[in-house]
This record gives structure tokens, C-alpha cells and sequence, in this order.
């Protein structure tokens, strides 16, 4: 049922079963608790997720004209935080590039999502049913404004990466497209506006359709950029793609159901099964780091 419903891009094939090893990360000793358990798994994503934030902070200073930077620093740093960008950095360092590579990626991909998400919850009364976000700071104009620079400032970040020391100008062509292609018309804005039919205009509810597109399509072209700037082979960037994928499905589909459905926690393990399955093409790779996406 799984294969019938996420196709991996590529020609590599998926496997439904993995080692018993990958299942689930080892535990520390006999007294973990769950807590311990669930800090352990998102500790990984929140130190690079930390990597990430302060490589951009530097790329957006507050400085003059602070009109400009104020919002623009405030949307990029409050906007919910994603596993999209700390998976690309991953995916990097797991086909052998170091860090520094995938930081002005991950940081592109950061701020694409907070593009997306201002966009999505601009407190505009036109909507059926509004939804707040909170406390707003600035005017529904100025967080549409801002929102539309940050999207050039993002290529831009990944056009100054293109130094001999970190990753060729081909490369950084190619991830520029891949985020293109995830965040456009037939990818995350698709998926928003899936969500928006289902959530404002009681239109038919595809959850699968709305998170392949939302945060299937944005963690599998995390995994896929980070890959690509790790000069990883062309087998491993799909692997690691797939493997995005999968993860953003899982996390897409917990969240989407707000009503618990029959049958969703035996077809979520049945995906986890088969985005670990992805991994086991690095056997003799340290995935530690990679194969706890899984869990967040």
C-alpha cells in the first residue's frame, strides 16, 4: 500500500523492510525514559537547527534602513521551526561534505518557509473563516512585502556560497532549482492551497496529497540539496530524497489529522519502515545522526 502511494523519485527501488538495528536508536541504558528518549532524538536536529540560525543572523543583520530589517529579521526568526533545513545539513555531512557546505542552503530553505508560512497566516478578512496567528507586529502589508524580499534574499544567499572552498557553481545551480520546484506552483504552494479548500472551504480532505506536496516535497528537497552539496553520487542524492520524503510525510500526516483515523498508525510505521529502508544503502555509514528524523 505504501509503494502504491509515495513512488520514490529516481530509479532506485524501496524497500518495505529494513535491519532490526535502524528500527529504532539504541537506548542509553535501562532507565531512559521517554522524555529522555524524545530529547535525545530532537537534540540532534535542534544543534544543527542552531548552526543554522546563527550562520543566518549574520546574513541579516539588524542594520539600516530598519524598516527593511526589523520585520524581515522578526518573520525569518518567529515562523514555527522545521526539521526541512537541519536535514539538509545532514544529508550533506552524510555523503562526506562538511557543514559549512550545506549552512547557506539550510538557511534558504528557512527562510522559504517562513515566507510560506507569513503568507498563509496574513490576517486578511476576506478569508471564509480567518485564522489568527497570534500577535501580529507588523501590518498585514508589511509581512507581505517582507515576505515577498525574503524570497530573493534566500537565492542570494546561495549564490555568495559559490566559493571554491565549499561547493562548485553547477551545484549550487542545481539546489537553487530544487528549491524552485519545491516551494513553487506545483509543490509547497500546492499543498497550501489544498490545505486552504480543506480547511476553509470544507472541500474533500486529501491529507496524503496536500503533505506530499507540503512537507513531503520541502523535507525530500532538503535531504536532496543537502546531498547534492555534499558532492554525493547521483544513487545517493535519490536515496536521501525518498528519505526525505518519507519523513516529511510522517510528520505532514500526524499533523494534519487532527482527528485520529483507523488504521493511520499502522501506515505510518509501514512509511517508517520504508524511509529507513532508504538508509540502508549507507551501511558502514554513521546514520545516527540522519535516522532519528524519523522520530522527531
Amino acid at each position: 500500500m505504501v509503494g502504491a502511494l509515495f513512488q520514490p523519485c529516481g530509479n532506485s527501488t524501496v524497500q518495505l523492510s529494513c535491519r532490526s538495528d535502524l528500527r529504532r536508536s539504541p537506548l542509553p541504558s535501562k532507565l531512559t525514559t521517554a522524555a529522555q528518549i524524545t530529547r535525545a532524538h530532537s537534540s540532534s536536529w535542534a544543534s544543527l537547527q542552531a548552526d543554522i540560525e546563527a550562520h543566518l543572523k549574520q546574513a541579516i543583520p539588524m542594520k539600516e534602513p530598519l524598516v527593511v530589517f526589523e520585520p524581515m529579521h522578526h518573520l525569518a526568526f518567529t515562523a514555527p521551526r522545521t526539521t526541512v533545513p537541519a536535514l539538509c545539513v545532514a544529508a550533506c555531512e552524510l555523503v562526506g561534505g562538511h557543514q559549512d557546505r550545506a549552512l547557506p542552503a539550510a538557511s534558504a530553505l528557512l527562510l522559504m518557509q517562513a515566507v510560506a508560512y507569513t503568507h498563509e497566516h496574513l490576517p486578511l478578512t476576506d478569508r471564509p473563516r480567518p485564522k489568527a496567528r497570534g500577535h501580529h507586529e507588523y501590518d498585514p502589508n508589511i509581512e507581505l512585502l517582507t515576505g515577498d524580499g525574503m524570497i530573493p534574499l534566500a537565492f542570494e544567499l546561495l549564490a555568495r556560497s559559490d566559493v571554491p572552498t565549499r561547493v562548485d557553481s553547477d551545484r549550487i545551480l542545481r539546489v537553487m532549482v530544487e528549491i524552485s520546484r519545491a516551494v513553487g506552483s506545483e509543490g509547497l504552494v500546492k499543498g497550501q492551497y489544498r490545505k486552504f479548500v480543506r480547511t476553509q472551504l470544507d472541500g474533500e480532505a486529501n491529507i496524503k496529497a496536500e503533505v506530499e506536496k507540503g512537507e513531503g516535497g520541502m523535507h525530500a528537497c532538503g535531504a536532496a540539496c543537502g546531498a547534492v552539496l555534499g558532492d554525493g553520487s547521483e544513487e545517493e542524492i535519490e536515496k536521501l530524497r525518498n528519505y526525505g520524503l518519507y519523513v516529511g510525510m510522517m510528520q505532514g500526516m500526524m499533523r494534519g489529522a487532527e482527528n485520529a483515523e483507523k488504521g493511520l498508525k499502522k501506515e505510518l510505521e509501514e512509511i517508517r519502515k520504508v524511509a529507513l529502508g532508504e538508509l540502508e544503502f549507507f551501511e558502514g555509514r554513521n546514520i545516527e545522526v540522519i535516522s532519528r528524523f524519523i522520530d522527531v
